[in-house]
């Protein structure tokens, strides 16, 4: 369910790619095929026209012909005989750091933080990162996330959100990215999601979804219905 439709029209026709991750941007602890799938049910629902790739190189071709681009991808192989070595994807890394860097709607989803670490500006265009022997997440259960009032229009007006899913715990933030949204452990407040804009960029980054049951539960909808609109604002 979609509960914030009044960007609807504005939204309707607008172009939407969701990489799916696959092979070297593919985890064995996310469903990329079927989150990405119900990313664009959603996305669809808010008037996008939207289309679903898998990460291959040619994904990546035509950037700029999108409104706007998600990004469901994950930690995967990197070792050269499985996916190609690290010269091979540089254009990927060079297409993504360009549509990035020109203001290009980006939204990074839940394990969309981990992708593309092989891009040594992956951690700046995100504007966080996760660090490996630090940062963690709680078993899957239900947890509680808030919004940080007065921060960001995208949160005006939210209340908590009661949701099933991983508490993304002791995240790498950026110093200027904005935090929209925390959820309280290790005795304080951990960002969750938050708005980067430096340099021109247009992205958000929100650790929710790690499953359908996630992305099913109508706060989460409701959020990432309200940051996609504001990543889609002219």
């Amino acid at each position: 369910m979609v509960r914030n439709t009044s960007a609807g029209s504005v939204l309707r026709g607008r172009r939407a790619l969701v990489l799916a991750g696959r092979g070297r941007y593919e985890d064995p602890w996310h469903d990329h095929a079927a989150m990405s799938h119900e990313i664009a049910v959603l996305l669809g629902e808010l008037g996008l026209r939207t289309e679903v790739r898998s990460t291959f190189r040619d994904s990546f071709s035509d950037l700029d012909a999108f409104d706007l681009l998600v990004v469901n991808g994950g930690t995967g192989r990197i070792d050269p005989d499985f996916d190609g070595d690290d010269e091979s994807w540089a254009p990927v890394h060079a297409a993504m750091n360009a549509y990035a860097s020109s203001g290009g709607p980006l939204f990074v989803h839940h394990q969309g933080i981990n992708a593309f670490l092989d891009n040594p500006r992956w951690r700046y265009v995100v504007g966080g990162r996760w660090i490996r022997g630090t940062t963690y997440h709680p078993e899957n259960s239900e947890g509680v996330w808030s919004p940080v009032a007065g921060s960001h229009p995208i949160v005006d007006g939210l209340g908590e959100l009661h949701v099933h899913d991983e508490r993304y715990t002791l995240l790498d933030v950026e110093p200027d990215s904005t935090v929209i949204l925390t959820q309280h452990e290790a005795g304080a407040d951990q960002p969750a999601a938050w708005v980067n804009t430096v340099g021109g960029m247009r992205v958000v980054y929100d650790s929710l979804g790690h499953d359908l049951r996630s992305m099913l539960n109508p706060d989460r909808r409701e959020l990432m219905c309200r940051e996609i609109s504001w990543l889609l604002e002219e």
